[in-house]
């Protein structure tokens, strides 16, 4: 057995003993239900509640009317959908982290009367603060640290810059693809990251593991998919990226599982 593996397996262990069946520790938060159930969100992103949890999983958070939410890397806006309208109506802030600074929320979201004024932030290996030190609540990432694996040095680049960005006592609140009970393959090239390894990147940049929520759990996903995690919904992969989609692919099996067995977990910025 590797030190890299004792290390995990430790890691995992006392993970275990601290956090398994855990129940959030706050109350649904304010004025969350109406926003969940509005026209403004997209129909196809309603229809994934099922699979994402939104009100569970913002609950287990910590959400609360007028916090300063940073989302990194918001992709379409399934999210955003949620935090925005929820930080409008509730005196908060919601800012969006993206890759580049020219990119920006789909066009429907400069309207101000439903979404607030949304701000935007840089995040990417070059970026530099995401926000003045020590004004945000709350930082979410979902579905984003297995990318980061992908180039060295960026995961930690990460975790730090979301450490800096959060008020003491502030939350990082993570989703992401589990690759647990077995072992991360890699550098989690195909989309699934072991428990063990988010919690190391957390606690080296000052974190500290608050608790964990089986929210986002799906006992159905064996991981073990021909074209990785994004086999599954909402990607349904059926060639190697960058090929053309295979007519042929049998995908009722992978419909079948649904999205991905999730980690979410919940850190807290010491003070």
């Amino acid at each position: 057995m590797t030190m890299r593996t004792v290390f995990g397996a430790g890691i995992a262990v006392a993970l275990m003993s601290l956090t398994v069946g855990v129940a959030p520790l706050y109350a649904m938060p304010e004025k969350l239900a109406p926003v969940l159930a509005s026209a403004q969100r997209a129909p196809e992103n309603k229809a994934r509640d099922a699979a994402r949890h939104p009100g569970d999983s913002l609950q287990f958070w910590g959400l609360k009317p007028g916090l300063t939410v940073v989302e990194i890397s918001p992709g379409g806006g399934y999210w955003s959908e949620i935090l925005a309208p929820y930080a409008k109506q509730t005196g908060g802030s919601y800012i969006a982290a993206f890759g580049r600074p020219d990119q920006t929320l789909p066009a429907k979201f400069a309207d101000k009367a439903v979404y607030g004024d949304i701000k935007y932030t840089v995040f990417s290996k070059d970026s530099g603060a995401l926000v003045p030190a020590g004004s945000a609540d709350l930082v979410l990432t979902a579905r984003n640290i297995h990318n980061w694996l992908w180039t060295p040095g960026m995961a930690e680049k990460a975790m730090a810059d979301f450490h800096a960005a959060l008020k003491p006592g502030g939350i990082l609140a993570v989703e992401e693809h589990r690759a647990d009970p077995r072992p991360q393959k890699g550098n989690a090239d195909d989309g699934y990251v072991a428990t063990a390894t988010v919690i190391a990147l957390a606690q080296k940049a000052g974190f500290k593991l608050e608790a964990q929520s089986e929210a986002n759990a799906n006992a159905r996903d064996t991981k073990d998919h021909p074209y990785g995690v994004w086999t599954l919904p909402p990607v349904r992969r059926s060639a190697q990226q960058g090929q053309p989609a295979d007519p042929n692919f049998n995908r009722a099996k992978y419909d079948a599982i649904g999205e991905s067995d999730r980690m979410t977990l919940r850190f807290r910025k010491p003070g």
